[in-house]
């Protein structure tokens, strides 16, 4: 351990690595002020003589005092003059993080759960039942609700879409080029041509996107969603294709640049959620 070298009366107290010294040595037992506290120091009795104070002649003293005394003062200038800077420092790093102007507070939400910064999407290529591409352009302009399904589920997924669709009608009077739009996805390629999945996304609404992919084409975008699905097998005496998907059930939330901006979690209320994606169709974007 290192101790700091420490004035004591008129000696001074050497800093060693290994254990502190005073020269000259004092009578055994006595003890030194301003040693680290619960440190308790020994000195060794000289061989020859009496211990007494030793100091410098008076003058010399006196200028050592004076020395000392000025000592003190700068190292409490300086001591100032540190935490003044480092407030300073403090401060302005506050108005750098704090003090620039918070965005605008969006409005009070119900269903819709915003993340603190939208995510942008890498980019990804579905085909529409219409038989076009969807591109990230496709879903500029308008929030987004992206739920993954398939046409073959059997409760989960006709539940959902007729929740929102319940929303759907109650945006009919905002104008279509800002109209919340709904895409269903469907994460059965295998079963779901691009026919299929648009005849059974128009049974519930008739603006209800439909598209799908390839299976790798379907895995990146649901990982960039933060969503997932599995195929699972269908049992040994059942037909091959009679198997079913898990996925997720949660809703995507895509703000009108295209980028991941939070997310609706089930139960679906579609009162809610309808006036969540109103109110935000009439904020402005972050």
């Amino acid at each position: 351990m290192y101790f700091p070298t420490l004035r004591v009366g008129t000696r001074w107290l050497h800093g060693s690595r290994h254990e502190p010294k005073a020269n000259p040595d004092p009578p055994q037992g006595a003890s030194i002020h301003g040693a680290p506290p619960g440190i308790s120091i020994e000195l060794p009795r000289p061989a020859i003589g009496r211990w007494q104070k030793v100091g410098p002649p008076p003058r010399l003293a006196a200028a050592i005092g004076r020395g000392h005394t000025r000592g003190m003062f700068n190292r409490t200038t300086l001591a100032i003059l540190v935490v003044a800077l480092a407030g300073g420092l403090g401060l302005l790093a506050s108005q750098y993080f704090f003090g620039k102007q918070a965005p605008a507070a969006g409005p009070e939400l119900q269903a819709v759960q915003l993340f603190p910064q939208p995510r942008a999407l890498p980019a990804f290529s579905l085909q529409q039942s219409d038989g076009t591409r969807l591109l990230p352009g496709e879903l500029h302009g308008h929030w987004t609700l992206v739920f993954l399904g398939f046409t073959y589920c059997p409760d989960v997924c006709p539940t959902t879409l007729a929740q929102l669709a319940q929303a759907q009608k109650q945006w009919t009077a905002l104008p279509e080029s800002v109209r919340p739009r709904v895409l269903f996805v469907s994460v059965d390629p295998e079963r779901d041509s691009p026919d299929r999945i648009g005849e059974y996304a128009h049974a519930f609404h008739r603006d209800t996107l439909a598209a799908t992919a390839n299976v790798p084409a379907l895995e990146a975008f649901t990982r960039s969603l933060s969503l997932v699905f599995m195929k699972a097998p269908a049992d040994e005496d059942a037909p091959a294709d009679s198997y079913t998907i898990d996925h997720s059930s949660a809703i995507a939330v895509l703000d009108p640049a295209g980028r991941m901006a939070g997310v609706v979690q089930p139960p679906f209320d579609p009162a809610a959620i309808a006036a969540d994606l109103s109110a935000l169709t009439a904020t402005p974007s972050r």
